[in-house]
């Protein structure tokens, strides 16, 4: 008999190792979902979950402990409980959208990108807090209290997914879904030191999930700890079971851009500059060569097509899901900070230049690739290590007061302005112990090719530390 690990060994495995050990029963599925309970409960005050049933979650893994001992066929993800950002639909648990006017909205059926994972034997671990409606980076949701970084709870996780990227980061379970429009699975991953993916836009199903664009921006994605969990996830969702390797290092030629490495933090860039230098170290060819001046202005593009596009996409969304409410009704109880939000909003003029705008910059990328022979770019996705905690519109940086949206925004607009595969990976701490990651960014459809470089790139720069 092997000895029973205790639960900071089992919160320690990642998503793949867990459900090894799970299908071939060296370990329950009840005494691990008892073990990942266990870590929430004791970092409850960094208020991840917005809702958590213990008892479910433990009823579900002993089923799946039944389902095991009955001899039936096991799902690839047996017995593995994945916390749910509370923007994907949950037939089994309210989804609010982290905003009280939906605080008791119980969808009808599960999200397409929730499906997949329960077939193959994935159990729900609750719903996960995120920034109000998704309309910000922060996660400090003024509706159910702020999501705490694990690393310093004085300061943001990032968002919007920063109850799922906390919940990674801080072992309460090794994979969860997020989503991303135009950041909130890459800013909360660097924030909070964990991996995530934003794949090619349609990748993954968007079925159930409230939008802020029409099908141009919003994506789900997966958070975890290990590059190998998210090609586990990828895999489920796709169907594409295909071996993914890590690629030789000499085989790799990664775009640097001196505009998407400057106005860094200090912090930020030394540990940029590092991570950079050890890639180089290891054999992976950089190219440093300057982005068209077409892609300059993403986070502007961006900007104009979901401020047009916002109030019009909710609204559909929320006819769709019968949910009886008008807009108009859902802000009126939102809070204030979101309600100032929507206060402005773009013309259609400005989201239809937007929109032509956004082609000529995935042409002039594809040329830039095809020029430089490259397989991604490579860039820090925040231009800063996590913030104190609020929604100041303004941060501190040495050159001065620069905009939040500059901070958050400004690199990881490229990906969704593009439909580019995108992901990020821990590269180190800060001296004040404060996570930064680093972005890999591929033309779409590249996602498995970028994976495979993700492998590689994780072997040099190696975990960090836990919170």
């Amino acid at each position: 008999m092997r000895p029973v690990p205790t639960n900071n060994d089992l919160t320690e495995l990642d998503a793949t190792e867990a459900i090894a050990r799970m299908r071939t029963g060296d370990l329950r599925c009840e005494d691990y979902a008892h073990a990942l309970l266990t870590r929430a409960k004791s970092n409850s005050k960094l208020n991840a979950f917005r809702t958590l049933d213990p008892d479910r979650v433990m009823a579900d893994a002993r089923a799946a402990d039944q389902h095991r001992a009955s001899g039936k066929p096991l799902g690839r993800l047996h017995g593995l409980p994945i916390p749910v950002k509370d923007s994907v639909n949950t037939r089994d648990y309210p989804t609010s959208n982290g905003t009280r006017a939906l605080e008791n909205f119980r969808p009808r059926d599960d999200a397409g990108v929730l499906k997949p994972l329960l077939a193959e034997g994935a159990l729900v671990m609750g719903k996960t807090n995120i920034h109000e409606l998704s309309r910000s980076w922060t996660c400090n949701n003024g509706a159910f209290g702020p999501v705490l970084n694990p690393y310093d709870p004085a300061r943001i996780p990032g968002g919007s997914s920063g109850g799922s990227a906390v919940a990674v980061a801080s072992r309460m379970a090794p994979l969860a879904i997020a989503e991303d429009t135009l950041g909130s699975i890459r800013v909360p991953a660097t924030l909070s030191g964990v991996v995530g993916l934003r794949p090619t836009l349609g990748r993954y199903s968007a079925e159930g999930i409230m939008p802020l664009t029409f099908d141009r921006f919003d994506t789900a994605g997966p958070l975890a700890r290990s590059v190998r969990d998210v090609i586990l996830f990828d895999d489920i969702e796709t169907g594409d079971a295909s071996p993914v390797m890590s690629k030789r290092f000499d085989t790799i030629r990664l775009g640097l851009s001196d505009f998407l490495l400057s106005e860094l933090h200090p912090d930020t860039e030394r540990i940029a500059t590092a991570a950079i230098e050890k890639l180089a170290a290891a054999g992976v060819v950089m190219v440093r060569a300057e982005l068209p001046d077409e892609l300059r202005p993403a986070m502007d593009v961006a900007r104009a097509i979901i401020g047009y596009e916002n109030i019009r996409s909710i609204s559909a969304f929320l006819r769709e899901q019968e949910i009886d409410m008008s807009f108009e009704a859902l802000i009126a109880q939102a809070s204030p900070n979101i309600q100032e939000i929507y206060k402005t909003s773009y013309g259609v003029e400005g989201r239809d230049q937007a929109l032509k705008d956004r082609e000529a910059m995935l042409e002039a990328l594809v040329r830039h690739f095809e020029k430089h022979r490259l397989d991604a770019l490579l860039f820090p996705p925040v231009l800063a290590p996590a913030l104190p905690l609020g929604d100041n519109p303004e941060v501190e940086m040495p050159g001065g007061r620069v905009p939040l949206r500059q901070v958050m925004a400004r690199n990881v607009a490229l990906s969704p302005c593009m439909r580019l595969a995108s992901l990020v990976i821990p590269a180190g701490l800060t001296p004040s112990r404060l996570p930064v990651g680093m972005e890999l960014s591929a033309l779409p459809g590249a996602d498995r090719a970028l994976l495979a470089i993700g492998l590689s790139v994780e072997k040099v720069w190696g975990p960090i530390p836990a919170p």
